[in-house]
């Protein structure tokens, strides 16, 4: 539904953006997480993972391909989001602490063994602007995962290439054991995006 209205409202429709179309999925954005998941492995059946920025729900549609039946899947989102069988859907904003605490209540039992985040600003164009925001999304999702992730958990989040966040991934690296900066091929060509992957908390 959200990449059939996309063709209708924009003239100019991406290589990725087509094949999600031609497949059936959500979002382009799947194949971004494809590409992380091959370089860095963070997804393995059985695993609950925390979704963050879910809609419209390509990413959630690639988690269940890869925890199976066995896993679980919380997701979160300000928008709502279609239903997807099998992921447990949150409306809300991660900066309140209402959705913070069914975040929370959901994961008391059974820990996360990855949280994931493409949450993303409104984009201006403006780095001074984009930036800023940017980095307070990835502190409330570092947040999130330093309160409910197993020892030994993966955390990813969306960034944006530049000097701040450098001083990011400078700090993740003295929680985590191995942190990595991806560029999926699958990002908007004339796009500063990245990723960066936390792996092994408190290893």
């Amino acid at each position: 539904m959200y990449l059939k209205l996309l063709i209708k409202t924009t003239k100019s429709i991406d290589y990725y953006t087509l094949k999600a179309i031609k497949l059936g999925l959500r979002s382009r954005a799947w194949f971004k997480l494809d590409d992380i998941q091959k370089a860095d492995n963070i997804l393995k059946p059985g695993m609950t993972v925390v979704e963050l920025g879910s809609n419209p729900g390509g990413w959630s549609e690639y988690v269940l391909d890869k925890i199976g039946k066995q896993g679980s899947i919380i997701a979160c989102d300000i928008l709502p989001m279609d239903n997807l069988k099998g992921v447990y859907f949150i409306q809300g904003n991660c900066f309140d602490i209402a959705t913070l605490e069914k975040i929370y209540l959901k994961t008391k039992d059974s820990k996360a063994d990855v949280v994931i985040s493409d949450m993303s600003p409104a984009i201006t164009g403006i780095p001074s602007i984009d930036i800023p925001k940017t980095i307070e999304l990835i502190k409330i999702a570092l947040k999130i995962g330093l309160t409910i992730l197993k020892p030994g958990g993966s955390l990813l989040v969306k960034a944006f290439q530049g000097e701040r966040i450098a001083n990011i991934y400078n700090k993740l690296r003295t929680i985590f054991n191995k942190v990595n900066i991806r560029t999926p091929k699958a990002s908007h060509i004339f796009s500063r995006e990245a990723y960066i992957v936390a792996k092994e908390i408190g290893l």
